[in-house]
């Protein structure tokens, strides 16, 4: 039965108050607020310390959100194939999924076997292991891995893309290593996903760099970012805890959804490290479900 938008927003809104009301009435029709349409879904690592305790049970938590996608970052002790079912168990769809670089660079069979028992259309990487700073010799070796990796899940249908993390604005000539990493890496069968925090926390604005790619980016991680993190940074590390729920922070949401849009971001996942991201994502999804773009 479809949830009508005022139910959506009692459910989101009353979530956090109380876990007496029924499913159906906690339940949101998440990507489908007055003016937001996503498609938006869960980067499950907001939820780690959860899952390692309880993975049904965490599960059910993010079904009682209204969530219907989900991205990866593991699958918490249980095999793909086990992981998936507990997926389908709850009527989550992974979308997609962080493997470690190293997997790429020694194991792509790896990783194509993992993406296909999970179902997944899109398979990432959230790190190019490096010493500080990140340098041009290491961003080189990573668009080679990144090039042979791609093309191999090309020939099984799955859509490899790098997560950018901050680390990648190094100055290198006229642009940054971001530069060489994406004009180096083939657009064929190389995507982008942006992490709105990652692109901001080094002083960069998004919608700029969604701009300066067009065609590149398909994914997005939104996140917010409380008024007193420090930014202009190139380490890619921050304190979790500067993890803010959707509107209550200091990035332009409303204008880097619309710049998002219009280059044709394919999923929207919310990505929530904080050590309250169970109070944060409901908040989050509220939002979303409010933001307008005026």
């Amino acid at each position: 039965m479809k949830i009508n938008f005022q139910s959506l927003l009692l459910g989101v809104c009353l979530w956090g108050l109380t876990a007496a009301l029924p499913p159906a009435a906690r339940a949101a029709d998440v990507g489908t607020g007055a003016s937001f349409k996503g498609p938006i879904g869960l980067q499950l690592y907001s939820l780690r310390e959860q899952f390692g305790k309880d993975v049904p049970g965490t599960l059910a938590k993010v079904q009682s959100w209204g969530v219907k996608y989900v991205e990866l970052a593991g699958t918490y002790g249980l095999t793909p194939e086990k992981f998936k079912a507990q997926l389908d168990a709850h009527g989550l769809v992974a979308v997609s999924g962080h493997f470690s670089f190293d997997l790429y660079r020694d194991h792509p069979d790896q990783v194509v076997r993992e993406a296909k028992a999970l179902g997944l259309k899109y398979a990432g990487c959230a790190w190019i292991p490096h010493s500080d700073p990140f340098d041009e010799k290491t961003c080189r070796a990573a668009v080679e891995v990144f090039n042979k990796a791609g093309a191999m899940l090309a020939k099984e249908g799955i859509d490899l893309f790098y997560h950018v993390h901050g680390y990648e604005f190094q100055p290198h000539g006229d642009g940054t290593l971001l530069d060489v990493l994406i004009n180096g890496t083939d657009p064929k069968s190389m995507h982008f996903q942006m992490d709105i925090f990652w692109i901001v926390h080094p002083g960069q604005d998004p919608v700029k760099v969604l701009a300066k790619y067009p065609g590149r980016w398909e994914l997005m991680h939104l996140k917010d970012m409380k008024a007193s993190t420090p930014t202009g940074l190139l380490t890619g590390h921050t304190d979790v805890s500067n993890d803010a729920a959707l509107g209550e922070g200091k990035i332009n949401l409303p204008a880097i959804l619309k710049a998002g849009k219009a280059q044709g971001i394919k999923f929207y996942f919310i990505e929530d490290e904080s050590p309250v991201s169970e109070q944060q994502v409901p908040r989050s999804l509220k939002y979303l479900s409010e933001v307008m773009w005026k």
